[in-house]
């Protein structure tokens, strides 16, 4: 055991890298395109890395390389360490903002994040970029992205903190609020708690795709929309919105913000939670 700590001391990183890279990517070829070198030079080091390791990496086949059960098995630790030392050098030694972009839906982004986009002056240098998600919540988001995502917080391979505890209720415009109960009713489209959750009786008249265009369809006077509490703070604020009695249903699911441990360092991620997230 001490023979092998002593062998394993001083491996170049340039070699770790090489392999990674073959691994991640299932061909020297690929992993010398990645890494601007010739396949010789990654095989050659790959080569040197089994050596010095004592053990095969790739089985070599005439159509290509796959890893061995241990390469296998090591592979992830190596991507997380490469990828760390990666972002800890950007976060510490970096003079530059790096940018950022961040997927939400339009409410989302309105009604939560533009609110509490001054709380990261000082915690991160960063240069944010902001588009409208575009894509079902199941749906893989686009790599170098954080987004907001509605669910349960249980995507496999994705670091999630929740912006807020969800509640839902009735909200309608100013001067409608004493006959609210004839208006109506505006539905929300997608995978959200709604009216059959709060009244198995309630049929809706008017379905729009957004929660933003819910909530203008109810400050237009158009209906009563079961809207997010939180998400609707602003315009209860300004009384642009009325909250139709004191009933409220609180859903297990909510908007999480997510991404990659790849794609942002801690300290960013940190940053970022510090900012949008309730504690």
């Amino acid at each position: 055991m001490l023979m092998l700590e002593k062998t394993l001391e001083s491996i170049p990183l340039d070699w770790v890298r090489a392999f990674e890279a073959a691994g991640r990517l299932g061909s020297f070829t690929s992993a010398a395109r990645e890494t601007g070198l010739t396949q010789a030079a990654i095989s050659q080091r790959i080569a040197n890395l089994e050596a010095r390791l004592g053990a095969k990496l790739f089985h070599r086949q005439a159509r290509g390389v796959t890893l061995t059960i241990e390469a296998e098995a090591w592979l992830p630790h190596a991507s997380e360490a490469l990828t760390l030392l990666h972002q800890s050098a950007q976060d510490i030694f970096s003079t530059r903002p790096r940018r950022l972009t961040i997927c939400a839906s339009s409410t989302v982004t309105q009604g939560w994040l533009m609110p509490r986009l001054p709380r990261l002056e000082g915690r991160a240098r960063l240069h944010l970029s902001f588009v409208t998600l575009m894509v079902e919540a199941d749906q893989e988001p686009e790599r170098g992205r954080v987004t907001v995502r509605y669910g349960a917080g249980d995507w496999p391979g994705q670091r999630a903190a929740r912006l807020f505890s969800e509640e839902l209720a009735p909200l309608v415009a100013r001067g409608l609020k004493s006959n609210w109960s004839a208006l109506p009713r505006i539905a929300v489209t997608g995978p959200r708690v709604g009216w059959s959750e709060w009244d198995s009786a309630t049929t809706t008249e008017m379905r729009v795709d957004s929660m933003s265009a819910a909530l203008a369809a109810a400050e237009a006077g158009a209906g009563v929309v079961l809207a997010s509490l939180p998400l609707s703070r602003r315009l209860l604020a300004e009384e642009r919105l009325q909250r139709v009695g004191t009933r409220s249903l609180k859903p297990a699911s909510s908007y999480w913000l997510t991404a990659r441990a790849q794609d942002i360092s801690q300290r960013r991620w940190e940053a970022l939670v510090a900012a949008f997230c309730e504690v």
